[in-house]
């Protein structure tokens, strides 16, 4: 957290000395310098007996009355501070973050969220559907971080989990050419922030911030993340402890298990053990998977052959499938004894 030199409080108070009564009380309410809320146009206005446009009318003007004031001249030195402040987290930032970052008591962040409206060195970008309230200083630079972000997007896949420094990576690269100061982890990591759309999970694995895979909606998801963190398949008492110790959720044995079975992404590769669908694993019987892995080699295939591939894809003994391999309402044995579908 950035410590500032000025008092906050103790600021605004000279900033608002220049406004009559009712311009005062407009500008603390709807900026919540005395108390921690923010309060709406309309809230202001049944206080008074006034319509919300004509709040906001004084709201403008009370601003536009401290701009034009002594005591906003001879603070200025604040609003340079702020915007160096700005520069070193990036140029620009999510309103959260920067305001978080300068304080933790909500108050004295609403009073520096006034500084940040009232002079002409900061520029606000309203959240939309892409991205978060945020603040810049640059607009070049500014632009070629929403653009960049918007690009990065566009390129996952809707499921896609990427490790972090891949997607760090491939937002340099659609940054483009940017000051060196900016191409650090930090402040990468801090325009990331500025997006809607793209997030990470608990696993530091970043992708489209609505994919189950990023936001977990359930032990079905949180099963997938572990497994895929494992790497390997696991059985579903396996699962449901790394459930517990990876993301702190009381995952019920029986509940994990039930989830495995009914999603699709899931395959039972073994007694109670459980893969991956996009490792490669098939569904069924041992018998099944040899059918899969005789049709896809369209060519008979020896009983090593067959085998090591059935291996690949279940957690069986080789026995298995040589026993499945007998089955002569399935498989036929040619003359140079190997195997081929029926």
């Amino acid at each position: 957290m950035a410590s500032i030199s000025f008092k906050p409080k103790q600021v605004s108070k000279k900033l608002l000395s220049p406004l009559q009564d009712r311009a005062k009380d407009v500008i603390n309410n709807r900026f919540g310098l005395e108390d921690e809320e923010r309060k709406t146009l309309e809230a202001i206005g049944q206080k008074y007996g006034i319509t919300r446009e004509r709040v906001r009318q004084i709201e403008n003007f009370a601003i536009s009355s401290i701009k034009k004031s002594p005591a906003y001249t001879e603070h200025q030195e604040i609003f340079e501070e702020l915007r160096q402040v700005i520069e070193k987290l990036g140029g620009v930032v999510a309103e959260e973050e920067l305001l978080s970052h300068l304080s933790k008591d909500v108050i004295t962040q609403n009073h520096i969220h006034l500084y940040l409206v009232l002079s002409d060195y900061f520029t606000k970008h309203k959240e939309d559907d892409h991205f978060n309230h945020r603040w810049s200083i640059n607009q070049e630079v500014s632009d070629k971080v929403h653009g960049a972000l918007k690009n990065l997007y566009s390129s996952l896949s809707d499921e896609e989990l990427i490790a972090e420094e891949t997607l760090m990576k491939d937002f340099l690269k659609h940054l483009g050419e940017v000051a060196e100061e900016y191409r650090t982890e930090e402040i990468l990591t801090r325009w990331l922030k500025l997006s809607k759309t793209i997030g990470k999970n608990q696993l530091n694995e970043w992708g489209k911030s609505d994919s189950p895979h990023i936001k977990a909606r359930g032990i079905k998801d949180y099963a997938f993340l572990v497994l895929r963190k494992a790497g390997k398949p696991l059985h579903f008492r396996d699962v449901a402890k790394e459930i517990n110790k990876l993301f702190d959720k009381e995952a019920h044995i029986a509940t994990t298990h039930n989830e495995l079975i009914k999603d699709s992404r899931f395959v039972l590769v073994g007694r109670g053990m459980y893969g991956l669908r996009e490792w490669g694993h098939t569904a069924g019987v041992v018998r099944d998977v040899i059918v899969e892995v005789l049709q896809e080699a369209k060519t008979p295939l020896s009983k090593e052959e067959v085998i090591e591939a059935v291996l690949k894809r279940r957690n069986v003994k080789p026995n298995t499938v040589v026993v499945n391999l007998q089955n002569e309402k399935y498989f036929q044995k040619t003359k140079d004894g190997k195997y081929k579908v029926l």
